[in-house]
């Protein structure tokens, strides 16, 4: 397992012991008066044994819940928003005649506060938005209009309708090329298979082609089923591979760097012809410091998910020199996309799934 996951797992498990901590001393204020000392107890053993015994069983692999301890941390982080609300709420008021009744309407708005959070994290997660980028190369080239959709991690609760709206949101944008860097599924192929995704997959289609590469989640033991399955649904998958298109764009689409041994982009350039305007697919933008003296002119990558929810995008901002949206860094512009499906659950706050499309001319 990679490093990065070890420290999540460190992050999640100092996290919940704080956001449990949050949800108590807020539980204790909203029925103040109405809970006795053991009522109190009793209700603190609860809510601090059942999620961490999850996650212990989680850590010791007696049992999978990842997804369901996600949720529950996600669900006591919205709770502490809400609550850190109430405080500076109380807080402007706490002088006021009228703190009384300030206080019975907070009390009273909490859960509406905290269902409101949720339901705007879900509509995030599986309403999309279209982000639109202009870039100008100084090469002679043809009008291009690129439809970029990462991280799909199509799943048990990603599938086929939402490959049918974002074939949709392709048609409909006219795009003549649709580029998918990586994390098409989520860790395998069994849900893929079972809500047979492959006619909704193949619905993706542009007069240039459909180009994807593979992400981390594609590497963990399954990238041969993944590699076939996507190949089957028309998509042309370039693993560490260069293509050139009709003699007016090249492709270079890398492995995810899971891969140790996969070759540079230097070495895939010198089969690139560098009068064409050329892209590189790759899915993390980990090495846009080395990419950008080199002699291409767009990346793009997805990955970061702009961190999913708030305020992990505070954490991929410092992990990445650019971990959204678009740059021109050297000689290179990249673009990295917040997604269009989501790790885990289906929650986003403070970003949002979405389809890109890039207009890109020369000169």
């Amino acid at each position: 397992m990679e490093l990065r996951y070890y420290i999540i797992f460190a992050i999640a498990i100092i996290s919940l012991q704080l956001f449990i901590t949050i949800f108590n001393r807020t539980l204790h204020w909203l029925f103040a008066g109405k809970l006795s000392p053991k009522g109190k107890k009793y209700l603190a053993f609860i809510t601090f044994s059942i999620p961490n015994a999850l996650l212990i069983g989680q850590l010791l692999q007696l049992f999978m819940a990842a997804r369901i301890i996600a949720f529950i941390l996600a669900l006591l982080l919205f709770s502490a928003f809400v609550s850190l609300g109430i405080v500076i709420i109380h807080f402007l008021f706490s002088k006021t005649k009228i703190i009384a009744k300030i206080d019975r309407t907070l009390r009273l708005a909490y859960p509406f506060a905290l269902a409101g959070l949720l339901g705007l994290s879900i509509y995030n997660a599986y309403v999309p938005r279209l982000v639109h980028y202009e870039i100008t190369l100084d090469k002679p080239m043809k009008p291009l209009r690129i439809g970029v959709a990462s991280d799909l991690h199509l799943g048990t609760l990603f599938g086929g309708k939402a490959l049918d709206k974002l074939a949709q949101i392709m048609d409909e944008q006219k795009v003549d090329l649709i580029l998918l860097p990586g994390d098409i599924m989520d860790d395998n192929v069994t849900a893929y298979l079972a809500e047979n995704m492959r006619p909704h997959l193949e619905k993706l289609r542009a007069p240039l082609g459909v180009y994807a590469t593979l992400g981390n989640h594609d590497f963990f033991g399954h990238q041969e089923e993944i590699t076939a399955e996507i190949r089957q649904a028309g998509i042309i998958l370039l693993k560490d591979q260069v293509a050139t298109i009709n003699d007016e764009l090249v492709l270079i689409g890398r492995n995810d760097d899971l891969e140790k041994n996969r070759p540079s982009t230097e070495t895939l350039l010198n089969q690139a012809k560098p009068d064409l305007p050329i892209i590189v697919l790759d899915h993390r933008p980990s090495e846009v410091e080395i990419h950008s003296t080199l002699p291409f002119d767009l990346q793009v990558s997805g990955h970061t998910h702009k961190g999913q929810i708030f305020p992990a995008n505070l954490i991929t901002a410092l992990n990445y020199r650019i971990d959204y949206g678009l740059e021109k860094i050297g000689k290179p512009y990249f673009m990295v996309t917040s997604g269009y499906g989501f790790w885990g659950i289906p929650m986003r706050l403070g970003s949002q799934s979405e389809v890109v499309i890039v207009d890109m001319k020369g000169k």
